[in-house]
């Protein structure tokens, strides 16, 4: 999913209580298995594929968790851009990036070179729809030598080594490609994991590939279960059948050991969107009195059970500069009345808290004069549907920092006319321009600034009611060590997990 659901700054964005690039969980070195053959690791998946493996959109994050693929660039703890494929890079005026790459290999044995490069990363800018790191971006990428990839952008882009560590930008080799346009990711991509084996929506196998540029994975390989139901997936863990279970619910986390549960900061932000193109939402009015029934102080206390917090804005506390720079809300309209306006509320159960909470948005808005038709499906079912603007309300878990790192690149991507991942169906010329003159500032505090009186339009307009920002609880075994607990939650398994 894009956010797990779809999508700048050249200095440190956010502050994390973390240490270095990862966190490791405790674990037994003496653990079976742990000798040079290392043991397969078996990991309980939230989402299953929803779009064939293809990187360009929800799938992306599940191959970067799993070690599949890697772009040019990574993110540090701090929202800084960090050397991937590409060891150093350097600016050249403002339209042209040259990024040096390391010596690297593709599963597939060919050698990753800065043609193939420019390869990948010409058919990800002509994907339809394009990834959410390049909503709005025009670029360009030709080899200059053995090493060295030019990459020019029309207009200029400060913070595009921010941008290529996407996810969605993952580095193929050309036999990923075929002329119809599908992406096949297995054997083709460069991380320390292989996908050998994919059953549908149910499982899939992944082996150790021994020639990762960033040294041999411990583990051997990875057997992961795509498991939507949480309190299976918390069972699956305590039972012994997994050794990593991602995103296990609030309401389980007390029956697992508390060695065996790690809860991480992240930016996800769990917020209302309401239709705002069609249907009883497209009055500003309703929207105004659709937010105003919503009592947000219940959803980190009740249905969170205190791993949260209240919603503020677009940006939660993990994004520790936000608070301090949020402006007021920028445009709002009276509240009218909702004299029995029927609304379809919809949300997926992949998050186990999201229909809980989706029942305390419907009890609210009822309780405000609205009648609520609440769906709830497993998200790969009810993507295409919330992109097209069939429901008029959609309660959505979005990591908002997800796909590039930059705070601008969410709004663009979530909330302008042309946005890829617009659910709440906004095209507001207020906060386009207000998008858009974000894009174009380079100053990492001038950014951050500009950022915010984007977000003060965005919430003026009603679409998104922020209602929590939410830790991320991981079940881990007590014999498992190296799990990556990322903030932004694109890796979870690296070269140093095993058991």
């Amino acid at each position: 999913m894009r956010s797990h659901p779809r999508p700048r700054l050249l200095a440190p964005l956010l502050l994390f209580p973390l240490i270095a690039g990862c966190f490791v969980s405790g674990g037994d070195e003496s653990a079976k298995g742990s000798g040079d053959g290392g043991s397969r690791l078996r990991v309980g998946l939230a989402f299953p594929p929803a779009e064939n493996l293809s990187p360009y959109g929800a799938d992306a994050t599940l191959l970067s968790r799993l070690g599949v693929t890697e772009g040019l660039t990574a993110l540090d703890a701090n929202g800084s851009a960090a050397p991937a494929l590409a060891e150093s890079w350097r600016r050249d005026g403002d339209k042209v990036w040259e990024f040096t790459l390391r010596d690297a290999t593709f599963q597939d044995g060919t050698e990753v070179t800065p043609a193939a490069v420019a390869g990948s990363l010409a058919r990800a800018a002509a994907a339809k729809p394009a990834p959410a790191a390049l909503a709005g971006v025009t670029l360009t990428a030709k080899a200059d030598g053995e090493r060295v990839l030019r990459v020019t952008t029309a207009a200029p882009d400060p913070v595009l080594p921010l941008r290529l560590s996407s996810p969605s930008l993952a580095v193929l080799s050309e036999k990923a490609y075929d002329k119809s346009g599908r992406v096949d990711p297995v054997g083709t991509a460069t991380g320390p994991f292989e996908i050998t084996e994919v059953n549908g929506a149910t499982s899939a196998s992944l082996d150790r590939f021994d020639d990762y540029w960033g040294g041999r994975a411990q583990a051997s390989g990875i057997d992961a279960r795509f498991i939507a139901d949480g309190t299976a997936r918390a069972n699956a863990l305590r039972t012994g059948e997994l050794d990593i279970a991602e995103a296990v619910p609030v309401a389980q986390a007390a029956s697992l050991d508390e060695e065996a549960r790690r809860d991480t900061a992240t930016t996800r932000t769990t917020s209302l969107l309401l239709n705002s193109s069609s249907g009883p939402f497209k009055d500003a009015s309703l929207r105004a009195a659709a937010r105003g029934a919503i009592d947000t102080s219940v959803f980190a206390k009740d249905v969170y059970e205190g791993y949260a917090d209240a919603g503020a804005g677009i940006y939660g506390p993990a994004v520790t500069w936000a608070e301090g720079k949020r402006q007021q809300p920028v445009g709002r309209v009276g509240a009218g009345k909702a004299n029995g306006a029927t609304v379809s509320l919809a949300t997926y159960d992949n998050r186990p808290e999201l229909p809980e909470a989706a029942q305390v948005v419907k009890q609210q808005l009822e309780k405000a004069g609205f009648t609520v038709k609440l769906t709830v499906r497993e998200y790969s079912r009810l993507e295409a549907d919330a992109l097209d603007g069939k429901f008029d309300a959609f309660v959505l878990a979005r990591n908002t920092l997800v796909d590039t790192g930059d705070p601008v690149a969410v709004l663009a991507g979530d909330y302008a006319c042309d946005g890829g991942y617009n659910i709440a169906q906004l095209c507001d010329k207020g906060v386009d321009a207000a998008v858009k003159k974000a894009e174009g500032v380079a100053d990492t505090a001038q950014r951050q600034d500009a950022a915010m009186a984007a977000e003060a339009r965005i919430l003026g307009s009603d679409a998104v009611v922020p209602l929590v920002h939410q830790r991320i609880i991981t079940g881990v075994g007590t014999s498992v060590q190296g799990v990556v607990l990322d903030p932004y939650e694109r890796t979870l398994v690296g070269t140093g997990t095993r058991r």
